[in-house]
């Protein structure tokens, strides 16, 4: 069902997937997070598909899944930047709960919005786990010529404001500040899936590695031949919806 939830004055859109026979006691939801669109119409593993992912995991998981388009993105009011996503990611989280009777909430974020998950996860203790596909280590490279990425965010329709941002240099700031490497170190205490493609070109594997390193206990899971988009891979798929199936039993056998 489409809903629409609001961060700082931007009314975001989003889709809630609710099942309609949970499997088991319990309440478990996922928040997913798209990545940053490679073309003007998206593209996989930005909005265009994740609604129906959305869906799959409540009909085959028993799960609340929510996907939803950051400011900037779709018909998402407001634009882009790094920061502002990480917000939006956060008000994702708090309308979930308000919307839905979930207990457990756990995130799953493709590219850009992986490195976001793991992020907002480090500052928040009730996010149980987080799954990061084909998910940066940093955005040190936006952060080397934020011009170029500004001029990129631009054509891709991003950013709709002529004035915006206000001011450069604390635009780019925010890149320095998502950090998924640093992140995932405050992780440790909870479930990481680190799912990457043996050749993306997009994000380098390197990137997976160091994440699951800092992590320590983090499940590196490697999609062999694949590359970055990895929504529509469906080993990357059995390998994600495993990883779920295995955060419910673990959540109900420690209720028990």
């Amino acid at each position: 069902m489409n809903r629409c939830f609001e961060v700082d004055g931007n009314k975001l859109v989003a889709h809630l997937a609710v099942p309609t026979t949970p499997r088991q006691t319990g309440h478990f939801g996922v928040v997913i997070v798209h990545g940053f669109p490679a073309q003007i119409a998206g593209g996989v593993d930005a909005t265009v598909s994740l609604p129906e992912l959305a869906d799959q995991i409540a009909e085959q998981q028993g799960w609340v899944a929510m996907a939803y388009a950051s400011r900037g993105v779709g018909n998402s009011e407001g634009d882009f930047s790094l920061g502002g996503w990480l917000r939006d990611l956060q008000g994702a989280v708090t309308y979930l709960r308000e919307s839905a009777s979930v207990t457990s909430v756990y995130l799953l974020g493709f590219g850009t919005g992986g490195a976001l998950a793991v992020v907002a996860a480090a500052s928040d203790p009730t996010i149980q786990g987080v799954a990061a596909v084909a998910a940066s280590a940093d955005f040190d490279d936006w952060a080397r010529n934020p011009r170029k990425l500004l001029v990129v965010a631009r054509d891709l329709g991003l950013i709709r404001s002529q004035d915006f941002p206000p001011n450069l240099d604390r635009w780019a700031a925010e890149f320095g500040q998502v950090r998924a490497i640093e992140a995932a170190e405050r992780l440790a205490d909870r479930e990481l899936l680190v799912l990457h493609g043996s050749e993306d070109e997009t994000v380098p594997l390197f990137d997976a590695r160091a994440v699951a390193d800092s992590h320590g206990t983090a499940d590196l899971r490697v999609v062999q031949g694949a590359g970055h988009q990895l929504r529509h891979d469906p080993r990357a798929m059995a390998v994600l919806f495993g990883w779920l199936e295995r955060q419910r039993s673990m959540v109900l056998a420690s209720d028990r």
